[in-house]
C-alpha cells in the first residue's frame, strides 16, 4: 500500500483527501453494517432489526422517504451495480430483494440459518449471502452463491464456525470471509462456476499478534505488560481499501493470561477492578477495541505485536494500529463493529456501538500534526453519534458519512466543518429519527445500559468495558478468562431464562441477580453500585434477548432426537437439568475441575461444586463447560462416559450417545 505524504493531510476536507474522480475497486465497499447508499448516492438504506423494516432516506432532502416491511431481524443490507438492494432477516434465514424506487419487497430468497453479510459480484449477476450457520448443522456456517435473475441458490459451501462479514476481491473472484466468535479471515476461490472453494481455512492472526518481545525488534516492550496473550473476537465485518490492496476487520481484544484485580495508581493498573489493566499496551481493561488488517493477496493478517507499544516514527507500518486507544481519557473506545475507507484510502472510520462514537483512523501513519497522541492513541479524531451506532455508509466522493444508531433509531450525518486548513469532522444538525421503539421501556433502558462501556454508573474510563464486551450480541464469546477463582468461560444469556436460574456466576455465589450485577459492574467494570430501577432495566433487557436461530429444532422430534430424549431420561440428566429453565439452580462436582496448570480452580469452589447451567440453547454455545474444554457435546459426553459422574452415561452405548446429542441439540 502506498505511503501517504503529509501534504496530502493538510489538503484534506472532512478529515480525508476528496478524491472523488480516483478510480477504485469495482468492489471496494463504501458502506458497512446495517446501511448502504446507491450507488448514485441518492438514497440511503437503513435496516432496523427492531422493527423489522428497511428505511429509505432522500441523502438531499435529509428525509425519509420510503419505508420497506421486510423479514423478522434485518441486520445488514447491500446495494447491487444495477441500485437493487438486499437485505438479511437474520430472524428468519431470508434475504428480501427490493428494486429502486419501487419502495416493496419485490421477492424474499430462503437462505441458510442467521444470514449476515452479502456482496454482489461487480457484474451483478450473483449475490453472495454469509449464513451463521448451515441449515443441518450449526458446527459451521456457509457462503451460499444466489443468481440475482432468478433468484435460484447455485451453490453453499461450509467455511468455517460463525462466519459474519464478506468483502470480494480480484474483481469478484475471490471472497474474504470474516468468523465472528473465533476471529479470523477464510479465503474462498469463486472462480468455478460450479462451485467456491476453501484457499484458506484459517491465518496465523493469533500467533502474529502474540509474538513474544524477545524475539521481536524495532520496538519497545510494554515493561509493565511483558508476553501477555490476547485473542480476537467479534471480527463482525471485513470492507477493502478502495485498491483493494488491503482488508480490514474489527475486533475486540480478551486477554487469555490469569486476571488478577491491580493496585490502583500503578502503571497499566487501572483503579482497582478486575477487569481494569490488562489490555494491548495496558490502554484499558482486559477487553481491548482494535481493527485487523490483511493482505488481500493471500488473505494473511498484517498486525503489530500487541505488547509492542508506540513504535518509532520511522518504522511506523502502513496500517493502523491493531488496538485502538482513544485521544480523549474521558471518552473511551469499545466496541467496534463496523468500519469504511474513505475514497482517498487515507481514513478508516470506525464505529464504535458500546461507546457510541466514530473512530477517524489515519490508514498508514501513527503521528503528524493532526494526531493529538499523548495518550498513545492514533486517532484523528473521535465523533460522538447516537445510541448503539451498528453501521455506516460514505459517499463516493468522500463528503459525507452517515451513521445507523440503532438504539435510538436515528441516522447521524458526519460532515466537514471547512474552517481551518486541516477540515473537522462532526455531526451535522439533528439525527433523523426513523422509527420508534417496540420493546418496552424498560428493556430500552436496560439495553443501552448493558452495551455501554461509557456510563460511569457502569464502567471505569481504565475497564471502558460493558457486559455486551464479554456476552456479545448478548450471547457469548467463546472465551475463557482466567479469573482468581479459575478458568470460567462467558456463558450466553439469550434465551435462557436467566433471570429465573438464581443462584449466579459459575461458581453460585451470587444468590439473586441484584447481588450478581452489582458485583459485577462494581468490583470488576468499575463502575457505581446499581440501583433497584437499573437492576429491573437490565433484568428486563435480558429476559427479551432473542434466542439464537437453532437449525436442529423442528416441529417435531426425527426418531433419533425422540430416542435421545429416552437416554436423556437414562442417564438422570433430568435429576440436575430439570424445568423450564433445564437446571435445578443447585452445586455439583461433574469432575471438571482444573487442578494444575497456570489458571486452576480455586479450593473452596472445588468444595462446592459449580452452579448447573441451563441446557437452553446448547447447540450454539460450543465450546463446553467452565473451561471451554469440550469442543464438542460429543466430546464431553464421550469423556464423562469414563468417570460417570456427569450424569449416568458409563451404561450408555456409541448408538445411545450419537442419539442423546441429537436431543440435546434441540433444546
Amino acid at each position: 500500500m502506498r505511503r501517504h505524504v503529509l501534504a496530502a493531510v493538510l489538503a484534506s476536507t472532512l478529515g480525508l483527501t476528496a478524491c472523488g474522480d480516483r478510480q477504485t475497486e469495482p468492489t471496494w465497499n463504501n458502506a458497512s453494517g446495517s446501511v448502504a447508499l446507491s450507488r448514485d448516492d441518492a438514497f440511503l438504506y437503513v435496516v432496523d432489526a427492531d422493527n423489522g423494516v428497511m428505511s429509505v432516506v432522500d441523502t438531499a432532502r435529509h428525509e425519509k422517504v420510503g419505508e420497506v416491511k421486510v423479514g423478522r431481524g434485518p441486520e445488514r443490507v447491500v446495494v447491487g451495480p444495477d441500485d437493487t438492494v438486499y437485505v438479511s432477516n437474520r430472524a428468519e434465514r431470508s434475504v428480501s430483494v427490493i428494486r429502486r424506487g419501487d419502495w416493496n419487497e419485490a421477492a424474499r430468497i430462503p437462505v441458510g440459518v442467521e444470514p449476515m453479510g452479502m456482496a454482489v459480484t461487480p457484474g451483478g449477476d450473483t449475490l453472495y449471502v454469509v449464513n451463521s450457520t448451515a441449515l443441518d448443522s450449526t458446527e459451521h456456517g456457509t457462503l451460499m452463491a444466489v443468481d440475482t435473475r432468478s433468484l435460484a441458490v447455485r451453490w453453499e459451501l461450509p467455511v468455517g464456525e460463525e462466519p459474519r462479514g464478506i468483502a470480494l476481491v480480484d474483481n469478484g473472484k475471490r471472497a474474504l470471509v470474516s468468523l465472528f466468535r473465533h476471529s479470523d479471515l477464510v479465503t474462498v476461490d469463486l472462480s468455478d462456476s460450479g462451485g467456491g472453494r476453501v484457499q484458506r481455512e484459517r491465518t496465523d492472526l493469533y500467533s502474529r499478534a502474540n509474538v513474544s518481545n524477545e524475539s521481536s525488534s524495532g520496538s519497545a516492550p510494554d515493561i509493565f505488560m511483558p508476553n501477555i496473550r490476547f485473542r480476537p473476537r467479534g471480527m463482525s465485518d471485513v470492507v477493502l481499501t478502495p485498491d483493494a490492496e488491503r482488508a480490514l476487520a474489527p475486533v475486540l481484544w480478551a486477554r487469555e493470561d490469569p486476571i488478577g484485580t491491580p493496585s490502583p495508581g500503578t502503571p497499566g493498573g487501572g483503579d482497582g477492578s478486575l477487569y481494569g489493566g490488562g489490555s494491548p499496551c495496558s490502554t484499558s481493561g482486559v477487553v481491548a477495541p482494535g481493527i485487523v488488517t490483511f493482505d488481500t493477496d493471500d488473505g494473511s493478517p498484517v498486525v503489530d505485536d500487541l505488547d509492542q507499544c508506540r513504535p518509532p516514527p520511522d518504522e511506523t507500518p502502513d496500517f493502523p494500529p491493531s488496538t485502538i486507544v482513544s485521544p480523549e481519557p474521558t471518552h473511551a473506545i469499545q466496541g467496534p463493529v463496523a468500519a469504511v475507507v474513505d475514497p482517498s484510502g487515507l481514513w478508516v472510520f470506525v464505529v464504535n456501538r458500546e461507546t457510541d462514537n466514530v473512530a477517524v483512523i489515519p490508514m498508514d501513519r501513527r503521528g503528524g500534526p493532526d494526531i493529538v497522541n499523548f495518550t498513545g492513541s492514533s486517532v484523528r479524531q473521535l465523533v460522538r453519534v447516537g445510541s448503539g451506532p451498528s453501521g455506516i455508509a460514505m459517499t463516493r466522493d468522500g463528503r459525507k458519512a452517515f451513521v445507523h444508531n440503532a438504539f435510538d433509531h436515528t441516522v447521524t450525518t458526519l460532515v466537514s466543518d471547512g474552517s481551518s486548513g486541516v477540515a473537522n469532522v462532526r455531526a451535522e444538525g439533528t439525527p433523523l429519527a426513523l422509527a420508534g421503539d417496540v420493546l418496552e421501556p424498560n428493556a430500552v433502558a436496560g439495553r443501552k445500559l448493558f452495551y455501554s462501556a461509557l456510563d460511569s454508573r457502569m464502567t471505569s474510563p481504565s475497564v471502558s468495558a460493558s457486559c455486551a464486551s464479554c456476552h456479545l450480541d448478548g450471547r457469548e464469546d467463546g472465551h475463557v478468562w482466567g479469573f482468581p477463582d479459575g478458568p470460567r468461560q462467558t456463558p450466553s444469556l439469550a434465551g435462557r431464562k436467566v433471570t429465573k436460574t438464581g443462584p449466579f456466576h459459575w461458581s453460585g455465589e451470587f444468590p439473586t441477580l441484584r447481588d450478581f450485577l452489582d458485583a459485577t459492574v462494581r468490583r470488576r467494570m468499575g463502575g457505581s453500585a446499581l440501583d433497584s430501577v437499573m437492576v429491573s432495566q437490565i433484568s428486563s433487557f435480558i429476559d427479551v434477548i432473542p434466542t439464537p436461530d437453532n437449525p436442529h429444532k423442528h416441529e417435531t422430534l426425527t426418531a433419533a432426537q425422540q430416542r435421545g430424549a429416552q437416554v436423556f431420561k437414562k442417564a438422570a440428566c433430568d435429576t440436575c437439568h430439570e424445568g423450564e429453565t433445564l437446571t435445578n439452580n443447585k452445586q455439583a462436582d461433574v469432575g471438571t475441575f482444573i487442578t494444575s496448570g497456570p489458571i486452576q480452580d480455586d479450593v473452596a469452589v472445588r468444595k462446592v461444586g459449580l452452579n448447573t447451567p441451563s441446557l437452553l440453547g446448547l447447540a450454539r454455545t460450543a465450546p463446553y463447560l467452565h473451561d471451554g474444554s469440550a469442543l464438542t457435546l460429543k466430546d464431553r459426553l464421550l469423556q464423562g462416559r469414563t468417570t460417570n459422574r456427569h450424569g449416568t452415561t458409563a451404561q450408555l452405548s456409541d448408538a445411545e450417545i450419537d442419539d442423546l446429542v441429537e436431543y440435546l441439540e434441540t433444546l
